[in-house]
């Protein structure tokens, strides 16, 4: 794996656990959909994630991630179509997709 891979890797592992700590004392949707500054650091993090995603594919030899083409969807979405973006799809990806996607991460950093 090359150094440019692995830095894409890191931003991607990195900017879950910054999601992780935003959310961390966020126990419901609602509470989520109030906060509008956690809503904006999180949705800027998914955006960063989604390009470390597509960097790290356009650079891989062989390498990929699972769900790797929604990643990059939900980053344009969030990028380009920033007042259509659904607030239940982004607590269903922080409390069900996140966990998942960093264990698949932290895998191929190793």
């Amino acid at each position: 794996m090359t150094e440019k891979e692995k830095k894409f890797l890191s931003d991607i592992s990195n900017s879950i656990e910054l999601i992780g700590d935003f959310t961390i004392d966020i126990k419901t949707f609602g509470e989520y959909q109030k906060d509008l500054k956690t809503k904006g650091a999180v949705e800027r993090h998914l955006g960063i994630i989604g390009e470390a995603v597509n960097k790290f594919l356009k650079e891989s030899t062989g390498n990929s991630l699972e769900k790797a083409s929604q990643i990059i969807s939900l980053r344009n979405r969030i990028i380009h179509s920033y007042d259509n973006v659904d607030d239940a799809i982004i607590w269903s990806i922080i409390t069900r997709h996140l966990h998942p996607l960093k264990e698949e991460v932290n895998k191929k950093m190793k």
